[in-house]
């Protein structure tokens, strides 16, 4: 760092966290001056969880120096971080759905403050001051409920802001967001340094960090493993140092010219969500659907597994007309579907693994009445074995799982019921860039295997090494196809974009 640089806002010198005698960070040095953005890189596990919650008072250290301001301070706790301009916008933005636009963001100012009644027209004030910061224009009187995604991003940075943050941490910030949002939080990521705050960016999307940050801070195992200027990297470098291995961007393979049509889609519409959908799926191929939210492709998939029915159009399996509207039908007829939010949609959090894979096959682990619970275990364990999942044992609740191990158990879910089909929605989405590497790997040995596959994904990478076909949607329509060896990154940007 250049002499000329201000002393740091957060300084962590040999700090240390244990957990019941694991220990989750060692002797870790950190710092982040204002106006600085600094790329806290990690896998799921690495630490990176563990030092924003020292830094945001949330967890004590249980060894080394924490400073403020240069200030040594002995123990951090959630106000006196607050105090010192520290705020966190986590995942789920941490808002009140059924306050105001204006309420949510002035609550942590007005909590701050000496008063004893609430003043609305305070209240606005201090909302639209925050709004007028980044040049954002929401109405103050929606209900949050109401927003977008990227709308409820922006929301929360400006609760932070009217919360005189001169820290802001974002974990995550991007996962559900379009490029153009993402390109417009990095804009408002911009204004804020170039105000003295300085930002934490933790994200999977490396690519997109190391657009905005100056310094790249990456923790493997709870140490310390690489750190320097954002310029001395790349995602090849920075996936290296978070894995300790070379993950490369590999490709999806060659398709057979003889592969047999699996299924067909014609003229499928569904008023207000997608029209006029047309394209085929052979056996042993990735095809992938994309376009930016609100493009009609999450629509397509649900349709496709009968969550949505259509208003017109039809399917068909292996030549056999599917009945429209019913998942069990599709089911049946070979359909398996992984939705994006496997939090809510995919999985029974609290239950185990072994119920999870099983719940889809309990009728062939049956004699009679009695359930073979012998049987599901085996089934389970081998799907754990298959699918490199890491775990304890088949009884631990998939709640306790990282991101990429839920992933492979709603898979796994699927794949025991021999699916000619798969769809997966968002297949990497919130996982580490060693699970998602490991799953683009599970979907090429899939479709090795002859499954056809659809990927709805808006991560370009991803479908450029898994899918032999990508089809780009807008406005409900497909509005291009491209063969995978005949596009790139640039080339599908450009599409999305236009």
């Amino acid at each position: 760092m250049h002499e000329n640089s201000p002393a740091p806002l957060v300084e962590l010198r040999s700090v240390t966290k244990k957990y019941s005698g694991v220990t989750a960070l060692e002797a870790v040095d950190f710092s982040v001056r204002p106006g600085e953005a600094v790329c806290l890189a990690g896998e799921n596990g690495s630490g990176k969880s563990t030092l924003i919650k020292i830094i945001s008072g949330v967890e004590p250290a249980s060894g080394g120096s924490i400073f403020f301001n240069g200030n040594e301070y002995p123990k951090i706790t959630p106000r006196l971080a607050a105090s010192m301009g520290v705020m966190v916008i986590f995942q789920d933005f941490s808002l009140f759905p059924n306050l105001s636009v204006a309420e949510n963001i002035a609550f942590g100012s007005l909590l701050s403050s000496e008063l004893k009644v609430f003043d609305r027209s305070k209240t606005v004030l201090i909302a639209q001051k925050a709004l007028d910061q980044i040049g954002v224009d929401i109405d103050l009187e929606t209900r949050v409920e109401n927003l977008s995604v990227a709308q409820k991003q922006l929301v929360a940075v400006c609760r932070a802001l009217a919360s005189k943050a001169r820290l802001i941490i974002m974990d995550e910030p991007t996962t559900a967001l379009t490029q153009k949002e993402v390109r417009r939080l990095q804009d408002i990521i911009q204004m804020l340094k170039l105000n003295g705050v300085a930002v934490i960016f933790v994200s999977h999307k490396l690519s997109e960090v190391l657009e905005v940050s100056e310094k790249v801070f990456v923790l493997r195992n709870g140490k310390k493993v690489a750190e320097g200027p954002a310029s001395d990297f790349d995602t090849t470098k920075l996936t290296y140092h978070m894995t300790g291995k070379d993950v490369s961007l590999s490709d999806p393979g060659s398709l057979s010219k003889d592969a047999a049509t699996l299924m067909e889609v014609s003229s499928l519409t569904k008023h207000g969500a997608f029209t006029d959908i047309n394209f085929n799926l052979r056996a042993g191929e990735v095809l992938g659907i994309t376009g930016l939210l609100g493009s009609g492709r999450t629509s397509v998939a649900k349709a496709i597994f009968g969550l949505v029915e259509p208003d017109s159009g039809s399917i068909r399996v292996d030549g056999e007309k599917l009945e429209l509207g019913d998942p069990q039908k599709s089911a049946a007829a070979g359909i398996g579907y992984v939705p994006e939010d496997r939090l809510t949609e995919g999985l029974f959090l609290t239950q185990s693994i072994m119920r999870n894979v099983a719940i889809g096959r309990l009728d062939s682990h049956t004699s009679g009445y009695i359930l073979n619970i012998v049987s599901l275990l085996d089934e389970a364990q081998s799907w754990l074995k298959k699918l490199s999942v890491k775990a304890p044992n088949v009884d631990a609740p998939v709640q306790s799982l990282s991101g990429g191990n839920q992933q492979r158990v709603a898979l796994a879910r699927w794949l025991a019921r021999s699916p000619r089909i798969l769809i997966l929605n968002g297949p990497s989405v919130g996982v580490d860039v060693g699970s998602k590497a490991e799953i683009h790997e599970i979907i090429r040995t899939l479709s090795a295997s002859g499954i056809g596959i659809l990927v709805i994904s808006d991560d370009l990478p991803e479908l450029l090494s898994t899918c032999h076909r990508i089809l780009v949607m807008r406005d409900g329509s497909i509005i291009d196809s491209f063969d995978r060896n005949n596009v790139n990154e640039g080339d599908l940007a450009q599409r999305l974009a236009s």
